[in-house]
């Protein structure tokens, strides 16, 4: 009962919200801000349809980030094409902050206009209209926009199972902000005021972890009145998913030490969730070894899986997962093990970098 109240009164929230047009441009300027560590081959392939945008007035500013793969020489060629990019260069030095959020920073304060909008170097905009919707709003008390960021489908369970979790990761934050509890956005895909990251001190209270320059920014700052969320296909923003199975651990490992420093509310809805299906899970077993209670289990099962089917199938054609539709069952499972898997090895594994 607890896993279908998430599943019928939070998530049918989004399967059911009407998906707005293209918004009116309020054509404010603003400035785009791409952090790139050794990403000389995607700045190179999506860089490009960054420029390509539809929008009257907007800088964008690339930070280089101590990069020795020759970064450095594509960008000082993409300038020559380009006269709204700007390059801010950090490189090592004795005082050196190192880490993602340090480079974010030093985007934001070279940023020339208050609204930021914000994106990785592995990002491509799915049209031209990326930044009408990221815009800011006309309503100048919103402060936050989170977007949608899904992955590119590539061959194997790995990149299946990759996408699955981002797409469930994207139904909780997108349905409890539509609640008027935003709680985490992607920094693949996301907008705020310059004035309000300065106005809250940056990220000063977490700037001792390696993540949290998105979820943790947005956990702290962002409420019911000021953040607003985009759904409209043309405001995603596809992404490269990662190709081996370590490199998507170290990735989930940065993500689940942010999730530490959450607000109680929310450190406490997430922890449900998973504990209300890891019981589910281990009573279905259970009960199925109980000759006495086997059909009762089954019959249970199948209608939990036959409600929660209806809803998310809905939602993962909406958010452009359509394909991954028929294997929900079975990703579901793995998923579940894989958190399980991530959550145990966060323990012993204590120190995981940027890049």
């Amino acid at each position: 009962m607890v896993q279908l109240y998430f599943s019928l009164f939070v998530h049918l929230k989004l399967a059911l919200a009407v998906i707005k047009v293209v918004p009116e441009p309020v054509n404010t300027a603003l400035s785009v801000i791409i952090c790139a560590r050794n990403e000389r081959e995607n700045l190179q392939k999506f860089l490009p349809s960054i420029f390509n945008q539809d929008y009257p007035n907007f800088e964008v500013i690339v930070v280089n980030d101590r990069s020795w793969d020759g970064t450095a020489d594509v960008l000082e060629q993409l300038e020559k094409e380009y006269a709204n990019l700007k390059v801010v260069t950090v490189s090592d030095g004795s005082k050196f902050i190192a880490g993602k959020k340090f480079a974010v920073t030093m985007g934001i304060k070279a940023a020339s206009h208050d609204w930021l909008v914000f994106t990785d170097a592995d990002c491509e905009p799915v049209s031209n209209n990326w930044l009408k919707f990221m815009q800011q709003p006309a309503d100048d008390q919103m402060e936050i926009v989170l977007g949608y960021s899904p992955y590119f489908k590539k061959r194997g369970l790995l990149n299946a199972l990759i996408r699955f979790e981002t797409f469930f990761t994207a139904v909780n934050y997108l349905a409890y902000a539509l609640k008027g509890m935003p709680y985490m956005g992607v920094g693949r895909n996301m907008a705020y005021k310059k004035s309000l990251f300065f106005r809250n001190k940056g990220f000063a209270a977490h700037m001792h972890i390696p993540s949290g320059d998105d979820d943790l920014f947005v956990n702290a700052n962002a409420n019911s009145r000021n953040t607003e969320i985009r759904l409209n296909k043309d405001s995603y923003v596809w992404s490269e998913p990662k190709t081996s199975f370590i490199t998507y651990l170290r990735q989930k490992k940065r993500h689940f030490g942010a999730g530490k420093l959450y607000k109680p509310k929310h450190k406490f809805i997430l922890s449900t969730q998973i504990i209300v299906q890891f019981l589910f899970y281990v009573l279905l077993i259970g009960l199925i070894c109980l000759p006495t209670t086997r059909y009762y289990a089954f019959g249970i099962f199948g209608l939990s899986l036959l409600i929660r089917s209806f809803i998310y199938q809905r939602l993962l054609k909406r958010l452009s997962y359509g394909d991954l539709r028929w294997w929900f069952p079975i990703l579901d499972v793995l998923l579940f093990v894989f958190l399980v898997f991530n959550g145990i090895l966060s323990i012993f594994v204590k120190k995981v970098n940027w890049k």
